[in-house]
Formats: C-alpha cells, structure tokens, sequence
C-alpha cells in the first residue's frame, strides 16, 4: 500500500517544484525527499518526475498519481469535515486572505458573529491585492482567499475559484452634492461628473474604468487615493462622488454623512469570489468559517 506520508511529500514537490524547496517547506533535508520520492518510484516501478536545471516536472505516470493522489486527500478531508464536531475544537486557526475592501467593511462582522458561536478557534485575517492573495495561497500562507478582483481561471493554476455573491456598486454622494436627496440616477448621468477613484494601478479602478467605457462614460477623475477610506472622506466632505459597495460606506449610511445611490438596472456589478488552493482541501474549522460566511451573505447578516 502507497505510504501516506510519501505522498504528501509528492504533493510538496509538485507544489513547489523542486526536492530542495519541498525539503524546506516539509523542515526537511533534500536528500530525505529524494530518499521519498526514489522509494516512491522504486514501489510504482516507474518514473514519476523528470529532473531538470529549474528543477522538476511530472512525466505522464507523474500527472496520473497526482491526479489520484487529489482525489484520495479530498475524501480524507471530506471524511474528517463529516466527523469532526468543530465546537469541540480548540486552539484551531482558520486563515483568511482578502483584498481591502472585504478585509474592512465586509469580513469583520462575519467574524465576530463566527467567534460568538466557536469561541475556541483564532481567525487570522491578512489584506493584500486580489495577486497576492493568490500569491498567499500558492505559499500555503493561508487556507482560503475572499476576494473583489476580477480573475479568470487560467490565471490561477491549481486554484479553485467559486462565485459567493453578486455586489451591487452604488453612486456615493455626500451632503453637497446636488443628488443627495435622490434614490436611483441613469447610468449615463454619470457621464462628465467630478469622481475621486482609487489609483490606476488598483484593479478596483481598472475594473469600474473599462465598465464606464464600455457604457460611454467618460468620468472627469479629479481626486486620485489609493484607499477606501481617503475616497470616502473626500466625497463626503466635497461635491464629488464615488462607486462603491454599500458594505464601504455602512457607518457614513447610519451616520446619515453619506447617500448610496443605485443606478437604473443595476448595470455595475462585481462578484465577491471564494478562492482557495485545489491540493489542500479546506479543514474543518475553514470549513465552517466558509458556510458561515455564506449564511451571513444569503441572510443579510452582514450589509451588502
């Protein structure tokens, strides 16, 4: 029978491409994974990687035991998710990566209504870009990634990526404004008004750019930040506007500083996106972050 911990340092090797990375990420030496992966070869009576100058690759019986050996670690992990009573959990750590505005706005009351019914488990949240969310799942650095970015899946080799729920971009205006006491604009209306935007660089910017172009829009930016919180001050304080997800603006909304338009049909919409890395499947306590997130968003325990 194929020794389990074998394969776990075949999975290491392909994740990382190379014995020596593997070695590290495992806390052991390279010969060790080579020692592994020879006898790995040697019981299979074949050639599982070919070795080159950047390091190593999967011949055909390679890519048919990897896809195999995926197929064995995601019933593991189904088995253990059906079993464990996640309550009983203690001093388990659930690991989020999310983009800046679901990091914020969105994440923080999930959390605490998630820690209100398991007190036990530590939820660790980093905020980075929608890439380096991808970059931290590919280094194992956290169990799954929430995210605003647009990304398809020929982006992310060896990640899975799930839509979670459809986001509406409302007009954010402020009490100076001459739409404050308006409910819903026309799309087009937008044309030629003063916007504050996020830097170009941010896909955030890329993404509303190219959906006002494809409508005509042409928006007169006059106030650039390269974050939520400088843009909703600006707008709030001045006489230009925004786009972005109510979820941003809740405490300005309650406060009553700040108005949240909805444009004529909902054309402006971005999908919030679960994403997480196919080879590790989730662990009972991600697992339960990840349905009790989903409730909140289905139950609107938390603003969208």
């Amino acid at each position: 029978m194929l020794d389990f911990h074998k394969l776990d340092v075949f999975l290491k090797v392909i994740e990382t491409g190379s014995f020596s990375r593997a070695g590290e990420a495992l806390l052991i030496t390279q010969s060790a994974v080579s020692h592994h992966m020879r006898d790995l070869e040697t019981q299979l009576g074949t050639s599982l990687f070919k070795r080159g100058p950047r390091g190593v690759t999967l011949t055909t019986s390679g890519e048919l035991l990897n896809e195999y050996v995926l197929k064995i670690t995601t019933l593991v992990a189904e088995a253990e998710r059906a079993v464990t009573n996640v309550a009983n959990i203690k001093e388990e750590e659930v690991k989020v990566g999310a983009t800046p505005g679901v990091s914020a706005y969105l994440l923080p009351d999930c959390i605490v209504l998630f820690r209100q019914e398991y007190p036990n488990l530590l939820v660790t949240m980093q905020t980075d870009t929608s890439q380096q969310v991808i970059h931290l799942l590919n280094e194992s650095q956290v169990d799954l990634g929430i995210i605003e970015g647009e990304l398809e899946q020929n982006q992310v080799p060896g990640l899975k990526v799930q839509a979670l729920h459809q986001i509406e971009q409302k007009v954010i205006v402020g009490k100076n404004h001459l739409w404050w006491d308006r409910a819903i604009i026309e799309l087009a209306e937008l044309n030629d008004q003063e916007f504050v935007m996020r830097q170009p660089s941010s896909q955030t910017r890329i993404w509303l750019d190219s959906e006002l172009k494809q409508h005509g829009i042409q928006p007169h930016v006059t106030t650039v930040f390269d974050n939520v919180d400088s843009i909703k001050r600006a707008v709030v304080r001045g006489q230009c506007l925004t786009v972005m997800p109510a979820y941003a603006v809740q405490d300005e909304l309650e406060q009553g500083t700040a108005q949240a338009l909805s444009i004529e049909g909902q054309p402006l919409q971005r999908t919030l996106k679960l994403v997480w890395k196919e080879a590790k499947p989730f662990s009972p306590p991600a697992s339960a972050f990840l349905r009790h997130m989903e409730e909140c968003l289905v139950n609107q325990r938390i603003p969208v």
